[in-house]
């Protein structure tokens, strides 16, 4: 009998999915086309293992990518506990323009994974939920300007995306485009 697709997995089985993760990610982050035999070997486990764990390229490559954006969307309660509203906020988005540009390498085999553009849904509601919540702390603080949408707030960075992350300069292009951002969320702020 096989096992319910929602029963936990046992310890060794869940230590070995997350060394497939971790090697699946530096490995595709360095090269697209990594074979998944290099991947399992990384991860120091055996092709079946892997092929058990995710049965196909594209189910890999998702997995990867919606742990790494679930991280990041996972950070925003966690910095405000620690931090006033809108500096959590404005770390958060440090850590997305983090994210985007460390992981770049990892887009191209997001896209050849998805030809489809399946991969529009993946990791967007955990994404929407952190927006949500760091944007809710601020009206409540009275930090940022009162009404913006979690959706007004991914087009405001959107720009993020434009910037190479292979440039030399990407990090300062980056800061620029952010600061600008948080300067225009709390232009009207009942608090400011």
């Amino acid at each position: 009998m096989a096992p319910a697709e929602d029963a936990p997995l046992r310890s060794d089985a869940q230590h070995n999915r997350e060394r497939i993760l971790e090697a699946a990610l530096e490995e595709l982050t360095r090269s697209a086309d990594a074979p998944l035999s290099m991947i399992a070997k990384k991860a120091g486990v055996g092709q079946g293992t892997l092929y058990r764990n995710f049965p196909n390229r594209e189910a890999l490559v998702l997995e990867v990518y919606r742990y790494e954006v679930q991280q990041v969307a996972d950070s925003a309660s966690q910095l405000l506990r620690s931090r006033a509203p809108d500096d959590a906020l404005r770390e958060w988005m440090n850590r997305l323009a983090q994210y985007a540009m460390a992981k770049a390498g990892l887009a191209d085999a997001m896209r050849q994974a998805s030809a489809q553009g399946c991969l529009a849904g993946v990791g967007h509601g955990s994404v929407t939920s952190a927006v949500t919540l760091l944007l809710e702390a601020n009206e409540e603080a009275g930090t940022l300007r009162p009404g913006v949408t979690p959706d007004d707030f991914m087009l405001a960075i959107a720009g993020l995306w434009q910037i190479s992350p292979h440039g030399a300069d990407w990090q300062s292009r980056a800061e620029r485009l952010l600061d600008l951002v948080m300067d225009g969320l709390r232009a009207g702020a009942p608090g400011a």
